[in-house]
């Protein structure tokens, strides 16, 4: 299965619900605030498909210059949603969301995988992984470190019959 918008197996709604200002799902890694250069972009997206093809979990960054006048939790779910992430029937999306204007960072999880990458590990990952390398002004590292973070907790097979 491939990821909605960028092979298409479950379409993606096309329109965002009144009030939000959503990027078009191009891929696997949208940089709409412009935070990756190409070689960062590349490395992640072949990550992201790599974990796809492996595992079938749908799992998508995306760096937005705002997020309106929304809190990062509601921007997500809604986001994830509207992205139509993960396969249908499983819920197994993820979204790495960035918001550098805000200094907002959040991983959202579809229900699927919430037992697998729970609220603690998410935040565990942020902390450790994404914080460290933004405060030090290097988004890139901070995204990829978040990114291997989820890959870590999501690709464990005893993780997600737990």
């Amino acid at each position: 299965m491939l990821l909605a918008g960028c092979g298409a197996a479950a379409p993606a709604k096309s329109v965002a619900p009144a009030g939000y200002d959503f990027p078009a799902l191009s891929g696997r890694v949208v940089d709409s605030a412009k935070l990756l250069p190409e070689p960062a972009r590349s490395a992640i997206s072949a990550k992201l498909a790599t974990l796809e093809k492996r595992t079938g979990h749908q799992f998508v960054v995306v760096t937005v210059p705002g997020l309106g006048d929304h809190t990062i939790e509601d921007y997500g779910v809604t986001l994830l949603r509207t992205w139509g992430i993960g396969r249908k029937n499983i819920n197994d999306g993820v979204l790495l969301i960035v918001a550098p204007v805000e200094r907002k960072v959040r991983i959202e999880v579809g229900y699927g995988l919430e037992k697998t990458l729970r609220d603690e590990e998410a935040k565990a990952i942020i902390d450790s992984a994404i914080l460290p390398a933004f405060r030090a002004g290097d988004f890139p590292r901070g995204i990829a470190g978040g990114v291997d973070g989820v890959i870590n907790e999501i690709s464990v097979p005893e993780r997600q019959a737990a």
